[in-house]
C-alpha cells in the first residue's frame, strides 16, 4: 500500500514591502512521504517570496516536470521556475528552456558543496538565481510546520521575517553574480 501525502493547512499574510505586494493566502500544501518538513517550509518560503496572482505550488516531487513553486500567466508561459534543493545540471538546463527565469532555493549543509562543484556553469546562465539558507535558517523553519498554521511573512530590503510572531529574520545568500 502506497504512502499518502500528509496535508497541511496555512494562512499565509504576505507583506512585501520590496514590491509593494500585500495578500493573505489561505493553502493547502501536501507533504509527500519522502520530503521533509524542512523541504516543505522552504517550499512555503518560496511561494512567500514570490506571491502573487499567478505563483503556485508544482504538483510536488513525483512530478518531475514541474517546479516546486511556479509563476504561469494566464496564457500558460511560464514566467519564474523555482525549485528547491539541489537540482542536477539538466534539470536545471530543462527550467531554462521551459521559462522566463529560474530560481534555486538551495539549503541543507551540503548547499554550499553544491554551490561551489556547480557555480562556474550556473554563473554562466543568465536566467538564473540561486538563494542560500543557512543551516539555521533551515532547521527554524522546519521548527514552524504544523498541521494548521497562520504565519505571517514580511519582506523589507531583502530580509524576510516569516513566522507566528515576533520571529527571527531568514537570511538568503544570493550567490549568482
Amino acid at each position: 500500500m502506497a504512502l499518502r501525502a500528509t496535508v497541511y493547512k496555512v494562512q499565509l499574510d504576505v507583506s512585501d514591502l520590496d514590491r509593494n505586494h500585500f495578500a493573505q493566502y489561505p493553502l493547502t500544501l501536501a507533504l509527500h512521504p519522502s520530503e521533509t518538513e524542512e523541504r516543505m517550509m522552504v517550499r512555503l518560503l518560496a511561494f512567500a517570496m514570490h506571491a502573487g496572482q499567478d505563483v503556485q505550488f508544482g504538483k510536488g516531487l513525483s512530478a518531475e516536470d514541474e517546479a516546486a513553486v511556479w509563476e504561469v500567466d494566464p496564457t500558460g508561459q511560464i514566467k519564474v521556475w523555482i525549485d528547491v534543493g539541489q537540482p542536477d545540471e539538466s534539470r536545471i538546463k530543462k527550467a531554462c528552456g521551459r521559462s522566463d527565469r529560474v530560481v534555486i532555493y538551495c539549503y541543507t549543509r551540503s548547499a554550499e558543496v553544491w554551490w561551489k562543484q556547480n557555480q562556474d556553469w550556473l554563473n554562466k546562465l543568465d536566467k538564473v538565481q540561486v538563494l542560500q539558507l543557512g543551516v539555521e535558517d533551515g532547521a527554524t523553519l522546519a521548527g514552524l510546520a504544523q498541521r494548521n498554521m497562520n504565519l505571517a511573512c514580511t519582506i523589507q530590503e531583502g530580509t524576510v521575517y516569516l513566522g507566528e510572531a515576533a520571529v527571527q529574520p531568514i537570511t538568503l545568500k544570493n550567490t549568482t553574480v
